[in-house]
C-alpha cells in the first residue's frame, strides 16, 4: 500500500516514515501542503496521513482542496490540535479519522487498516480471493488446506495489492508503485521475483499471470 505522510515535524515525520516502512507500506513523506498537493496530483496513493498544522497551505486547505477535484482518498489526520471545533472542521471537511499526537505506532496502523476496511465496504479484518486470505494485522497469508505463513515486508506489499482488487489484472508498473516508495531502487525483476517467492509459499495457483498485462488473483465466486 502507498501511503502519503504529510507531517513537518522533522521528529515524527522520520518516526511514522520508518515505521510505515517496518510495516510493508510504501510510504512518501512531505513537510507542507502545497508539496502535498502537487503530490496527489502526481501520484497514486491509497491512503494520506494528514498533519492539520502544516506551513504555508495547512492541512484544512489540503483536505478541501481534494474533496473539491471528488478525490475519495481515504485520509486520517493526525494532529496536536484536540479542540471541537478543529475536529468538527476536518469531518466537514471530509476527513475518515482522526489520531491524536503524541500516538502510538499499533493504534495508527489499526486506525489506518479500519478506514481501509470501511473505505473497501466491509468490516471484516480479512482480505479473501478464492483461493487466498490474508491478515493485514499479522501479515500473515493463508491458501485454502494449508497453515496460515509468514511473509516477508515486500510479499505482503505486493500480495496486500492484489487481494484488495481480487479479479482485477495489475501490471508490473502498478505493483512497483504499491511496492516501493520514493528514492527505493527497483530491480528489472523484482516483481517476479516476489511472486516467485509467494508461489512457492502459497502454491502455483495463487497468483495468476495474464500474459503482456500483468497478475491478479482470482475473485471468489
Amino acid at each position: 500500500m502507498r501511503v502519503l505522510l504529510v507531517e513537518d515535524d522533522p521528529m515524527i515525520g522520520s518516526a511514522v516514515q520508518a515505521a510505515l516502512k517496518d510495516e510493508s507500506h510504501a510510504a512518501d513523506w512531505v513537510n507542507n501542503g502545497q508539496t502535498a498537493l502537487a503530490s496527489l496530483a502526481a501520484q497514486h496513493y491509497d491512503l494520506m496521513l494528514l498533519d492539520l498544522g502544516l506551513p504555508g497551505r495547512d492541512g484544512l486547505h489540503v483536505l478541501r482542496t481534494l474533496r473539491a477535484g471528488g478525490n475519495p482518498l481515504p485520509v486520517l489526520i493526525i494532529t496536536a490540535r484536540d479542540g471541537l471545533q478543529e475536529r468538527v472542521q476536518g469531518l466537514d471537511g471530509g476527513t475518515d479519522d482522526y489520531v491524536l499526537k503524541p500516538f502510538e505506532m499499533v493504534e495508527l496502523l489499526a486506525r489506518m487498516r479500519a478506514v481501509l476496511r470501511r473505505k473497501g465496504g466491509t468490516a471484516a479484518p480479512l482480505l479473501t480471493s478464492a483461493l487466498l486470505s490474508l491478515d493485514p494485522a499479522t501479515h500473515e497469508a493463508t491458501a485454502t488446506g494449508q497453515a496460515p505463513v509468514a511473509l516477508s515486508r515486500r510479499e505482503f506489499a505486493l500480495l496486500h495489492a492484489l487481494m484488495v482488487r481480487p479479479g482485477a489484472i495489475l501490471s508490473r508498473a502498478e505493483l512497483e508503485d504499491r511496492v516501493y516508495g520514493w528514492g527505493e531502487e527497483v530491480e528489472s525483476n523484482a516483481i517476479e521475483f516476489l511472486i516467485h517467492a509467494l508461489r512457492k509459499k502459497l502454491g502455483g495457483d495463487a497468483i495468476k499471470n495474464v500474459r503482456g498485462a500483468g497478475w491478479m488473483v482470482s475473485k471468489s465466486a
